[in-house]
Formats: structure tokens, C-alpha cells, sequence
């Protein structure tokens, strides 16, 4: 049975479950019936692997079923969140489910996890609450969409979307479906980032004047992209990965070295580099402080130095400067400590990523105490129950899609300024740039190869 086949039977049939619903399990010692959720996971390699065993820390969640176009290989040579490992794929995520259950005192049998290669035959069953979306940001749009239009909700890696384009259809999607879309941009469930934010509304630096980011470079991934000289070695393509299901919307590419796992981030068409890498949780950071998730900045100047060896070519290098409708201006490069550092008229306070360790002048504004008429930022009980907790109630989370797509736009918009050479007039309403076609073009239009589109 062809793959069209297999999904027109699901559907005629009800897509009869695998799993019963989560409302319909129960045991002794488990949360209740109608506490569970059911998760799929969506992109398995190192963050996908991450977020996965972050979510079987919750005992009310239930893994269901597991997908990647890569049944597992060994050259994730930068899978930094496992010591000693460099395997990521459908079947290493699936021994790691078995061993994040143990670790958690969970019961657990593989044996009752579905696992797929087409994240579509993933998304008919109706036994699915939750899905996590992990996967090259190339495919974060089409993947969150289709997952909220079949009645998911969402928990999608950063940065939301690869495109203005994308971020656009799918907080359309969220707001039409009435689904739920968590961000991964976990730096707003920090606390302290949380208490950092309240001091800047409540006024104790005075009027915020400046927002200076530090999103410096990883010297050795760098020193790597730059020893690249002219196109990667193409190579047969692996066995185990379906390639051309890997590139979907992209262009049509010979398989080379290097240009999937960990690095295509590096590649344009694929990621936006460090800046939508770390801007998507710092410059996050500075759209929670000023007040502006629903909005951005007006104005994009910025300068990098491009990497264009015959297969990187992202900005590893960059300074940028963003004005705010209500002034504030926000300044970033790719130097210093990796952080933002609030500039108010009384004062100032830096927050270090990740952890959010604060620093202050005067140093008395840490212990300062927000008082109960005072404003507040809603407080998270981690990004994950955030998310599973705003699935149960139906709430808004920390990093709804609009969030999650002015953050990304913002990050797009800095990199079009590079590339172009030009200082751009940005309409956050319209979403437009209003002084260049060909930046306009650039940040409102995105191909994308058949047969996929939003």
C-alpha cells in the first residue's frame, strides 16, 4: 500500500488508535484518567532527543509515537546534550525513551511507542493530544501548522518559523483551530529573567532607554565553518535517511558532508545562523522586557561577515541596531558575555543566558521586592508543564505562536539587512518593509519545492 493509501484507509476508519485516548487509561499510583496526555515527537536529533526526555519527566504524559526521516546514525558530531554520544535518530530516541523512563521511575515498553518516517500518517490518528515539533527549522512551519489543523497541540522548537511567511500562516492556523502553540524559547520560564522583567515595568531602572544583546559565536563551531573551503564532498546519501523527504521544501541538493544534522542551521535556506539560533531565546527576551510580543521593532540596521564557502553561508560576525515605536532602541553584536544588559535612565541590570544570573547597578536592585499592586509577569512552572498545563486548561503559554513568530521575524529581518546592505523600514502592522522592494521580496516571500506549500 502506497503512502497516499495508507493515509486515506487511516482516515476512512477513524484512524482507530493505537493508544486508547489519554482520558481512558488509569492504574493505581498513575495520575487520573482525564490527567494524561499522549505526546508524539517530531525530529529526533539532539534537541528533539532533549525534548523528549524533558517531557517524560511528567508522569501525566504518555509517549505514544516517535518520527524522523532518519532511522539513526552516528555523526551528530555536536550532540552536546549526551556525553560520549553522537547517535541521534528514530532508533536511538527510541532506547533513549526506554532509559529517560527509567531514570524517571516511570514503567515503560517501547513496544507500545508507534514510530514513522511521514510525520502525516503521524498526524491522523486521533489518539494524539500533544506533538512536539524538533526538526531543521525548514520544516517548523509546515509541520506545527498541519499538527494544529489535525487537532494537536504544539510544542514548537525555536525559532518558530523559518520565515515571516510561515510565522504568519501558522498563528493564523493556531488562532482559526484554537489549538495551543508553545515556543521553545524557554528563557521566559526562568524566574529570574521573570523578576528582571518586573523591575524594568515597575520602573526601578527609570524609562528604559537601551536593550544591548551579546550573542558571541562558538569558537570551535566556527573555526570548523571557516576551514570549509569550496563545495562539501558529496557522498552517497546514508542508509537509513530519506534525504529528499529530509530537504521537503527546499531546493533540490546533492547529499554532501555536513550539510544535515547538527549543521545545515549554517545553511540559508535550511536555518538563519546565530542569529535565529540565539536570537530566538535572547532578542526573545528583549520583546518580553519592552512589552512588544505583538509588535517589533521599526527600524533594522545591521552589518556581518558572511561565511561563503560552497556550502555555509550564514553571518558569524554582526553588528545591528533596531529602534522601537516607543524609542527604545535595541543594540546587539557578537561579542562579550552571552546576555542582555537593560539600560534605564536610573540604572542598569545584564541577564546571562542561559540560567539567568542577574547583575545590577546600583547592586540594591536585587533585593528588591515587587509589591502586590505592582505589575507582574505570569509565572511558569518550566516551559514543558507550562505547555502541558496550558494544553489541560486551554490558556495561553509563555511562548504563544505570536510570540514565538514576532521573535523569529526579527531575527529574519536583521539577517535581510545583512544581506542586502540596507538600513530597512519595517511596518510591524502590515509586515512589510516599506523603503525596499528587494528587501520586501525577501522577507515576504518564501519558495517552497512542490509538492509542499502553506
Amino acid at each position: 500500500m502506497n503512502r497516499r493509501r495508507f493515509i486515506e484507509k487511516m482516515i476512512a476508519v477513524g484512524a482507530a488508535p493505537l493508544f486508547l485516548p489519554a482520558r481512558s487509561l488509569g492504574r493505581a499510583g498513575a495520575p487520573a484518567p482525564s490527567e494524561r496526555l499522549t505526546l508524539a515527537c517530531i525530529g529526533l536529533g539532539g534537541q528533539g532527543t532533549q525534548n523528549l526526555r524533558a517531557f517524560i519527566q511528567h508522569p501525566d504524559i504518555q509517549l505514544a509515537a516517535l518520527c524522523d526521516v532518519n532511522q539513526g546514525s552516528d555523526d551528530y558530531d555536536m550532540l552536546y546534550q549526551f556525553d560520549g554520544s553522537s547517535s541521534a535518530g528514530l532508533e536511538p530516541a527510541l532506547q533513549r525513551a526506554v532509559e529517560f523512563h527509567r531514570d524517571a521511575h516511570r514503567d515503560f515498553s517501547s513496544k507500545n511507542v508507534s514510530t514513522y518516517r511521514d510525520f502525516r500518517e503521524l498526524l491522523v490518528r486521533r489518539d494524539i493530544d500533544l506533538v512536539s515539533v524538533c526538526t531543521p527549522d525548514h520544516w517548523h512551519g509546515l509541520i506545527a501548522k498541519a499538527a494544529v489543523e489535525a487537532g494537536k497541540d504544539v510544542y514548537c522548537e525555536k525559532p518558530l518559523v523559518n520565515s515571516i511567511p510561515e510565522g504568519r500562516a501558522l498563528c493564523r492556523a493556531v488562532e482559526r483551530t484554537g489549538r495551543i502553540l508553545q515556543t521553545g524559547s524557554h528563557e521566559r520560564s526562568n524566574d529570574r529573567v521573570r523578576f528582571a522583567c518586573e523591575l524594568v515595568r515597575n520602573g526601578r531602572i527609570g524609562r528604559l532607554k537601551e536593550i544591548k544583546i551579546h550573542m558571541p559565536n562558538n569558537e570551535s563551531q566556527h573555526l570548523r565553518l571557516q576551514r570549509q573551503k569550496g563545495p562539501a564532498r558529496l557522498l552517497p546519501v546514508p542508509a537509513g535517511l530519506d534525504y529528499d523527504f529530509w530537504l521537503g521544501p527546499a531546493a533540490a541538493t546533492p547529499y554532501a558532508e555536513h550539510r544535515t544534522h547538527f549543521w545545515w542551521r549554517y545553511i540559508l535556506e535550511y536555518g538563519g545562523g546565530e542569529m535565529t539560533d540565539r536570537g530566538a531565546h535572547i532578542i526573545d527576551l528583549a520583546q518580553l522586557i519592552n512589552h512588544s510580543d505583538d509588535t517589533g521593532p521599526i527600524s533594522f540596521d545591521a552589518k556581518g561577515r558572511q561565511i561563503q564557502n560552497g556550502v555555509y553561508d550564514c553571518f558569524i560576525d554582526y553588528d545591528f541596531r533596531c529602534t522601537y515605536a516607543n524609542g527604545v532602541v535595541m543594540t546587539g553584536d557578537s561579542r562579550g558575555e552571552r546576555g542582555l544588559q537593560l539600560l534605564g535612565e536610573d540604572g542598569w541590570i545584564f541577564i546571562h543566558i542561559h540560567g539567568g544570573r542577574l547583575e545590577a547597578e546600583p547592586r540594591s536592585l536585587l533585593r528588591e521586592k515587587i509589591g502586590l499592586e505592582e505589575i507582574h509577569v505570569g509565572r511558569s512552572p518550566g516551559h514543558h508543564r507550562d505547555f502541558i498545563d496550558c494544553a489541560k486548561k486551554r490558556t495561553q503559554p509563555m511562548a504563544h505562536a505570536e510570540i514565538g513568530h514576532r521573535t523569529a521575524s526579527i531575527c529574519h529581518l536583521l539577517n535581510i539587512a545583512m544581506l542586502t546592505g540596507e538600513k530597512l523600514d519595517w511596518d510591524p502592522v502590515a509586515e512589510r518593509v516599506t523603503n525596499s522592494e528587494r528587501a520586501n521580496r525577501m522577507a515576504t516571500e518564501k519558495p517552497m519545492r512542490s509538492p509542499w506549500r502553506l
